[in-house]
């Protein structure tokens, strides 16, 4: 692990483990939490995350020739989010994107700013722009939707409709927590159990290496169909003129009775074939949410039928709820 975060050292903080490891997965009752969460109070830690920056006059219409959102013309302060496809049009980055009126900024999955920046930095031929690597100097913390939480003087805020995403300078982040201004900390585990239940995927966990963006759901949210000249755009076109996508997300109700949880790749089949069936997709995202109970996402064959009961892992029995149509 080569991040830790400061904030695993307040009382009651246990490490999160696989994507969000680095920082707290709890601090010490999950359900709490999430209700904190879902109530709009505490802030979340997410200064594992990839912070970057783009600066310099052509940013925007620069930008806006390399990922799948209508950027040109992106109002400052306005959030908004992004990808960047590979040639064949599979998902490669996710970007979370706004700007203050002179630079661009963006977090990404934790991990993978690195290639992000060095796919920019290829990409910057004649035009006027400044990439920077800001994870060091930027810490992502989430204030919920609802919070009344005042936010720092002088720091850079992304508005969602799931929260305010603070750029706060990383010595900020201990003051911040012990301040307790901001109330209680919330893990990693809280604000994906939410996350699962309001249907938002994930790059790197609602997707693998073939994903294309029709699959989960990002079509408008991420990618605008109204402009063209980015990398993979013809697959998009090709796919949301001609056809369907080979595979779709649902959400999972999954038997409470089991005691542990699927685990990030593990075999979707139908019911009605057994726990020996033939695989027809796999788990995304796991969760206990503390309304609805075990929920997951899974990415299943698009002609799996939506009334299909089905099993998860070893076995769990799932219902499920599209999120992509068939």
């Amino acid at each position: 692990m080569s991040y830790v975060s400061p904030l695993l050292s307040l009382p009651g903080a246990v490490p999160s483990e696989g994507p969000d490891e680095g920082v707290a997965a709890h601090y010490g009752d999950l359900f709490k939490e999430q209700r904190a969460l879902a109530d709009g109070t505490g802030f979340v830690d997410l200064s594992h995350r990839g912070v970057l920056t783009v600066s310099g006059p052509d940013r925007l219409t620069w930008l806006h020739l390399l990922v799948t959102q209508h950027v040109s013309e992106l109002e400052p302060r306005h959030a908004t989010e992004a990808l960047v496809l590979t040639a064949n049009g599979h998902i490669e980055h996710g970007l979370s994107v706004v700007d203050d009126g002179e630079t661009v900024w963006l977090h990404t999955e934790p991990g993978g700013q690195q290639a992000l920046l060095g796919y920019l930095e290829s990409m910057k031929f004649f035009y006027r722009v400044e990439t920077a690597d800001r994870t060091e100097d930027y810490a992502l913390v989430l204030l919920p939707a609802g919070s009344i939480a005042t936010v720092p003087d002088g720091v850079m805020t992304r508005e969602t409709s799931y929260g305010r995403e603070l750029f706060l300078p990383r010595e900020q982040l201990r003051d911040l927590a012990e301040r307790g201004e901001h109330g209680p900390p919330i893990g990693a585990l809280a604000l994906e159990a939410l996350r699962i239940e309001a249907h938002r995927p994930r790059v790197g966990m609602e997707t693998d290496h073939r994903t294309i963006p029709h699959e989960v759901g990002l079509i408008g949210s991420a990618v605008h169909l109204q402009k063209g000249c980015y990398r993979g755009q013809e697959t998009v076109a090709r796919v949301h003129n001609l056809g369907k996508p080979p595979r779709r997300l649902v959400f999972l109700h999954l038997d409470g009775s089991e005691v542990t949880l699927p685990a990030h790749g593990d075999p979707v089949r139908l019911a009605s074939d057994g726990p020996e069936g033939r695989q027809l997709g796999f788990v995304t995202s796991a969760a206990r949410h503390y309304e609805l109970g075990p929920v997951a996402m899974a990415l299943v064959k698009r002609n799996v039928a939506v009334e299909a009961d089905l099993l998860v892992g070893g076995g769990t029995a799932a219902a499920q709820e599209p999120i992509v149509q068939p």
